[in-house]
Formats: C-alpha cells, structure tokens, sequence
C-alpha cells in the first residue's frame, strides 16, 4: 500500500548511488515538452440539492489554491526515491475550475483543460495520479492526453478511462492511481507499473478490519446474506442466515461492515427503510441517470409501509376486485378514489413527493397503468389453453420447461422423508387428448413436455399453507403438436398427507376444459400453475440465477483482476450497477416483510426456498447449449454451430438464445485469443489464477468443492467461463426480468399468490364458482392491494433505463488501445445486428405460431438493440442490457 503521497516522493533525498546520479544527469538532458490534455468530469449526483454548498465551498478551495492536481507517471524512467516505480512528472491542474463548474439540479459532464510540462526521455506515461484538495467530491470519467509523440514522427492521444468518484484527498489512505487504456496481462506489464498494479489491488481488497465502511471507501469484500431480516423487531421478523452452512448455501453478496443486531450476533443490522444509502463500492453506484430513473422505483416500494394506511381510508371492498372490469380500470382509468375527503387523508399518510407518482396526473385517480402487452390485442386471448402453454416457450419464464421422459413422472425427493412423491397423472388421463397418440409414442416421438413445480415446492408446503397462502406444488403435462404448439393434457395439483409429510402427498389431477363448472375448474387449475411459476420465476430464475449468482463474479473480478488485466476489460462492462440493485433488493424487496415477501406465494419462506434450489446449481450448466440438453428439450447434434439441435423448433428464447450464444462466445474466443496464445499463458496468469480460486472458494464458497467446477487450466476453460458469465448478466438477464411488466402487469395472468383452495362440490366455494365464476377465479388469486403493490413493482423492473448500455456497445469508444481487440468487437456487433434481423423475419414469419400467438405480443426480449442510440428507456420490451442493471 502507498502509506506516503507519490508526490512528496520528489521531496526525499535518497542516497546518491551512481546508477541514482546517472539517472539525474540524463533528467538535466533531456527536453521538456508541453503535453496538452482534457479531462472530463461530473459533479456530485442529480438530485442532491446539498451540492449548492458544495460547489461554493469547492470554488473557495480553487482561489485558495487547494486546487485538483494530476501527476503523470513514467513507463520509461524510474523515480529515484523507488526504483520500482516510474517517475512522476510535474504536478498540472485544472484549468479554469471556477468558471466551468456551475451548480444545477442536473449533473453535467464538463471537460477541463490541463497541460504537463513533460521530459521527453520519460516516454509515454502508462498511469496519473489525481489530488482532489477542494471540499467535495466529484466523477472523473476521463483524461486524454492529444498530440503525444508517436516516436515515428507523428503524434497520437494516450487515453485513461477512469469512471471514478474522486473525493477529498483526505479521504483517502493512498494516492488514486489511474492507468492508461492499454491491456497487460501480469507478466507483461511494464516494470516500472507492477507495484502500482499490484498495490491498486490491495487498496481494493481492503485491510480486513471492522468497522462499517463509508461511502469513500473502495473495498470490495464477501458476506453472507445475513441482512434480510430483522430480529430486534421481534420473532416475526427473523430470517435465517444464508450462506456458510450446508443447509443454506448461497452466494456471497458484497460486505457492508454494518454492526450486528442487537438479538443475534450472527445479523447484520438493517438501515431504516427510507434510507437507501447502503454502502456499496462507491463506484459501484448509479448514475445520476439511473439514479433520476430509479427513484420512482423506491418511491412505490415504500408503498408496503402505506397498505394499512390506504386500506383504512378507502372503501369497504379495497382488497377485493369484484370484476375483471375492475382490473381492467387499473389501465383505462385506475381506481377512482371514494372523494375528495379520501384523497385529503391520503395526503396525511402520503408524503406529497409520493402521492404525485402514485396518483399521477388527475388527481383523483389512484394508481394508474401503462396497458400491458397482453390485453393490447384482445382482452380475454390470455386465457386460451394456446397462450398459457406458450408463455412457457416465449413468455416470462421460458427456462424451466422441460421434456418427459419418463411416464408417469417421478420425483427425486428423498422418500425416507418425503414419502411417495410420484404423480399421479396416469394414461386415462390424457391419450384421449393427444390426437391419435398414446403415452409410448408421444415418448418415442419426443412429444411430451412437462412444467414440474413440485420437488421444488413440497418441502415447503406445509409451511407456505401455515401463512395466509393456500397453494399446490405443481405438475403441468403437455403435447407438442404437428404445427409446433403445445396442448396442455393434465395439471396435477399436489398437497403434502395431513398425517405428515413422510406418507406422501395426496394429488388431484385435473384436464381440459371450455364449458361449464368443469371449465371453470380447469381455469383455475392453471392458476395455481402459474402462481407456482410465477412465484419460481421471481426467487429462482430471476433473483437467483442472474442477480444473486453474479455478485461473487464481480467481487472477484475488482479483488483480483486489475483494470489493466485484459479480462477485466472484457467483463467489467457486464457488472454495471449490479451489486448497486442487489443492495436495494435487499433492503426493500427480498427482506423480511418486504415486497417479495409480501406479493409472492412463498411469503417469509421465500428465501430459504430460494436457498434449497441453490444446492442443485451447477456454474457450467448455466451455459445455454448445457441447459438444453439438461432439460431434454434439446439432443447433441455435431453439426449445429452450438453443437444442439432443438426437438421443438418454434422455442422463442432458446432459437434466440443460441444465436445470441453463439455470437457472445465467437466475440470472447477472439478476445481471449489475442491475449492467451496457449494454454500455459492461462497456466501462468496470476491473476486468473486467484481469481477463479477465490471465485470458488469464498464467492460461491458453499459449493467450492463440487468437481464441476473447470480446472482454469486451458484457454478454452477461460473461454467457456467468460461466455457463461456474460450471458448470464446480459442475455439471461433481459429474457427473464424484461417480460415482466408485458405478461404479469395484468396480474390474473401470472398471478403471485392463491389464497383458497380449489372448491370442493358440495361447498359454498363450489357453489359460487357455478354461479360466478369470474368472482371465484379473483378471490383465489392475488388480492387488490397486493396486485396494486405488486405490479408497480413490476412496471419499474421492466423498464430501461435513459442510459442503458446495450449488449455489443460500450460506454466509450476508447475502453482499450488494441487494435485487434475492438475490430473483434466491431464483429461482434455486427453479429448482433444480423441476430436483429434474423429475429424480426421469424417475427413476421406465420408458420411460427409461438413467435406472437393468441395475445399477438412478438418475441423481442433477446432483441439485441445494438442499434439504438438515441437512448430509449422505459417499457420497451425489446433489447439486452449488459449487466444485471435492474
């Protein structure tokens, strides 16, 4: 670590040596240089109106001469005082501070002179270092250095991307070091740079004590998911701890230092909910952008602590939709508040701030809605058996189908404890519906798919029925047909035996249906399949398998790989704002008595189940062509460019995907080929060494000695690893979160909870089913207020961002000084485009019936979007973000 500033090192009177005296007299030599240069930065955050202050007491320091300073770093010339080290040149400034900055509720880029005077003999410089003297910190994006000698006559421009808050140099331990674009693998780099590598590194990695961190510091460390709960409130708020046990395993998420609970030494202490600044790596922040974007989002999660406000001021049936139509005024006109003395103790319970977003713009209209996609084309299309089997094709959550191959299906939980867990579903069930075939050659014939919910959910089950939740662990069977749909032929619904869950579940299996009271029961049958799904789709496909499974990557990555280490170049723009949302998620979202908690089946259990599913995730399985093959929906197949052939043709996100597959891999081979000539180079790299170790051994530490995991020993290992970890922040990702609001923002398609059994004959239950059934299908699925919750949620996770950065593009054009390695990625950009294309002909093309079907919505969700430069945010439904951004 640097315990001195690099500067003062010029002040030290080392000992005159003759290789030291040698040195001062090629200095006294050599020619001095003017080097002009533009540096461009930020100030502090939109919206934090304290910078009014700041930006005065910022424009005192300049007069004063506590000015912001920058050091150039030679990659030629040692520095006397460290041989180690490249010399540091004479200190420059910014030019004009006082004059440039002005103080706005916006946050600008504003781009600064700066000028070195420069020896010659130093050569290039490889790094700077920046001194922030004023009160306040600000964003140093860039510096660029124009009209640098070439060494062939001409000249060029040495460009450092810097993407850093710089606070106040008293903030600080060590000076803020800053390299130029150029990639070295560790034993590439220049002498003169390794220590200063190496110390960059350690700076990020910490000192390991106690104590809290502050929003200044840049450490990057593990925890367990010990924050989601809060046991100082009471035993109704306890969660578990997840992560370190091998009964909850889980990925690590990033440290906060926050002090233990005052009940529960081995919690975290929570900060209070309308606090969101919980520490992570500062520049691991939002952008004022994304920021400006995502308080809306904060705004309506703070809406669970309203729900007991709001339901005791408006009327009687607040929690109860009495009709479809009522749902449907959500998006013509929303609910129309009781009157204006309703609205005015509203406003006693609301913050005024609030109550504008929730009420929007008329006033007496709460909580109004975009139209989802789903109802646009028709409004009763999402209810045909076609749709609801093709959303698992090309909807939300198309990565959990998969095919039978056996029949009946079989469970795989343990029977010692959970009894017989076999289905039910037998041949007299479906083969008089499954056009001509029977059971064997539907089999033989690859015909046969199933939506299997229940080894996931039975262990749960008793306890999810103890809340207010009354649901099923569900198995959905289905018929692929000649056109290339799916037919649903059974939906079983299973409970654990009331003796206990050692004698087996009890099951009831129910098929199709359009008329009468048995229609009406099959409606409801596939809404308990589709809480199960929905409830999945949120805490497995969603949270786990994109946002909690990425975190350890990224902690790694800024630990052990160092920004000049072409790697890290190559997967840092797939972390952006990651660790940033999963810290918010876990303060307002995945916590006890949270949203999720409170609009998902699985209620305060949700995260333990999430946990149990953790225990079956296997790191190379998540490659696309693996997961496949796992679910059976596809068979190796030599020939294809992926090496797999689909057995159902028309599968939107896996024909999608493969392509999208195909192109992030093509684009990392050719990267990581210009940089690892051979497997030894992957064998020697330090850095990769210890970054994949630590991955393995503290990131997803629970798991580190499963023998799946790659050896890191051949490039090809590398290969795989970092297609696989960009696929799962970008493509993944976008396939599963941006869908939401299109298919689940009209809640009785992919309803959340189910809160009554199915009817028995004979009931008062069964008896308003025949009588009403609309009124029966609403009171079992997820009440008013939770819906309303629910999908504002939902609205505002499906939305991009103003300042999205789009798979295939990068936040500057000058991320590296190689020339090969962005000529690739112009390929690979390219690649994308003609994915777009691709994509919109099997859009148009009527013999894919999947591609839009009854709801006529078009698969866009793995769209690239490369093209789009003009910024488009919002409900989009189309393009894949780098990262897990949202």
């Amino acid at each position: 670590m640097i315990h001195t500033d690099i500067a003062e090192i010029l002040c030290v009177k080392p000992k005159t040596t003759k290789k030291t005296k040698r040195m001062e007299e090629d200095v006294k030599k050599t020619t001095t240089m003017k080097i002009e240069g533009e540096v461009v930065v930020m100030k502090k955050n939109l919206l934090d109106f304290k910078d009014v202050m700041a930006s005065l007491l910022d424009r005192v320091n300049e007069l004063l001469g506590r000015r912001v300073s920058l050091h150039l770093i030679s990659s030629h010339q040692p520095d006397p005082a460290n041989e180690k080290r490249g010399r540091l040149g004479k200190a420059a400034h910014l030019e004009k501070w006082v004059t440039k900055i002005k103080t706005s509720v916006t946050a600008e880029e504003t781009a600064f002179g700066v000028t070195f005077d420069w020896d010659e003999s130093m050569g290039p410089p490889a790094a700077f270092v920046i001194k922030n003297h004023h009160h306040s910190q600000f964003y140093l994006k860039s510096l660029t250095l124009r009209g640098f000698p070439d060494g062939e006559g001409g000249a060029t421009a040495i460009h450092f991307i810097c993407n850093s808050w710089i606070y106040p140099n008293h903030r600080y331990r060590s000076d803020r070091v800053f390299f130029s674009n150029k990639a070295y693998l560790p034993s590439e780099t220049p002498e003169l740079i390794k220590e200063l590598r190496e110390e960059e590194l350690k700076n990020l990695r910490g000192n390991e004590k106690g104590g809290e961190f502050k929003e200044w510091d840049r450490v990057y460390d593990y925890a367990y998911y010990n924050d989601l709960g809060a046991p100082d409130k009471g035993p109704d708020s306890v969660r578990p701890v997840l992560g370190g046990s091998p009964e909850l395993p889980y990925p690590r998420r990033g440290k906060t230092g926050r002090k233990s609970t005052k009940s529960d030494p081995k919690s975290e202490s929570r900060l209070a909910l309308l606090n969101l600044n919980i520490y992570v790596p500062r520049d691991e922040r939002f952008s004022h952008v994304k920021f400006s974007d995502f308080l809306a989002y904060a705004l309506k999660s703070v809406t669970q602590v309203l729900v007991p406000e709001i339901a005791s001021v408006c009327d009687k049936t607040i929690n109860e939709f009495d009709s479809f139509e009522d749902v449907f005024h959500l998006y013509d006109g929303s609910i129309k508040l009781a009157n204006g003395h309703t609205i005015s103790k509203l406003r006693d319970v609301i913050p005024w701030e609030m109550f504008r977003e929730l009420v929007r713009n008329d006033g007496e209209r709460f909580l109004k809605y975009p139209l989802p996609d789903i109802l646009k084309e028709s409004r009763s299309a999402w209810r045909t058996d076609e749709e609801f089997a093709r959303e698992m094709l090309a909807g939300l959550n198309p990565v959990v189908i998969s095919r039978l191959q056996e029949f009946p299906p079989k469970s795989c939980l343990d029977s010692a404890k959970y009894g017989n867990q076999h289905s039910s579903i037998r041949t007299e069930h479906i083969e008089s519906n499954m056009n001509g075939l029977n059971v064997q050659e539907a089999l033989e014939q690859n015909k046969l798919y199933i939506l299997d919910h229940h080894d996931a959910l039975m262990p749960y089950l008793t306890r999810i029925n103890s809340t207010n939740t009354k649901t099923y662990a569900t198995r959905t069977l289905l018929l692929l047909q000649a056109d290339g749909t799916l037919k649903p032929l059974a939906i079983e619904l299973s409970l654990p035996h009331a003796q206990g869950e050692s004698y087996g579940s009890v099951s009831k299996v129910f098929t199709p249906a359009e008329k009468g009271v048995e229609g009406s029961v099959w409606q409801l049958a596939k809404a308990y399949a589709a809480v199960n799904d929905s409830g999945y789709h949120q805490l497995i496909s969603h949270w786990l398998q994109t946002h909690a499974v990425i975190e350890p990557f990224i902690i790694a990555s800024n630990r052990q790989l160092s920004v000049v280490h072409p790697i890290h170049k190559l997967l840092h723009p797939h972390f952006r704002d990651t660790m940033n949302i999963n810290a918010l998620a876990r303060h307002v979202l995945i916590n006890s008595d949270g949203v999720l908690e409170r609009t998902v089946f699985p209620s305060r259990y949700a995260m333990e189940m999430s946990s149990s599913i953790y225990k079956n995730w296997v790191f190379t399985e998540q490659a696309l062509p693996k997961d496949l093959l796992k679910r059976g929906v596809a068979v190796e197949d030599p020939n294809s460019d992926n090496g797999v052939k689909l057995l159902i043709e028309d599968y939107p996100f896996a024909v999608d995907g493969l392509e999208i597959w195909s192109a992030i891999k093509t684009w990392v081979t050719e990267y990581c080929t210009i940089y690892y000539k051979n497997d030894k180079t992957v064998q020697t790299d330090t850095e990769i060494q210890s970054w994949w170790t630590e991955l393995r051994t503290k990131g997803h530490g629970d798991k580190q000695h499963e023998s799946w995991w790659p050896s890191m020993q051949t490039r090809d290992d590398l290969i795989e690893t970092c297609t696989i970890i960009i696929w799962i922040a970008s493509a993944l990702h976008a396939a599963v979160n941006f869908g939401q609001y299109p298919y689940a923002g009209f809640l009785p398609n992919r309803p959340t909870v189910s809160r009554r059994f199915m009817p028995e004959p004979g009931t008062d239950e069964y008896a308003e089913l025949e009588e009403d059934a609309d009124v029966a299908f609403l009171k079992t699925i997820t009440p008013q207020l939770q819906t309303l919750l629910g999908i504002s949620i939902i609205e505002i996770l499906s939305m991009h961002s103003t300042d999205e950065i789009y798979l295939g593009q990068r936040d500057s054009p000058n991320w590296t000084a190689d020339d090969e390695p962005l000529e690739a990625f112009k390929r690979f950009g390219k690649e994308l485009e003609l994915i777009e294309n691709n994509i919109i002909r099997r859009n148009n093309d009527k013999r894919f019936k999947n591609r839009t079907g009854p709801v006529n919505i078009p698969y866009t969700l793995l769209y690239p979007n490369t093209t789009d430069y003009t910024r488009e945010g919002g409900l989009t439904g189309k393009g894949i973000p780098n990262s897990v951004s949202i």
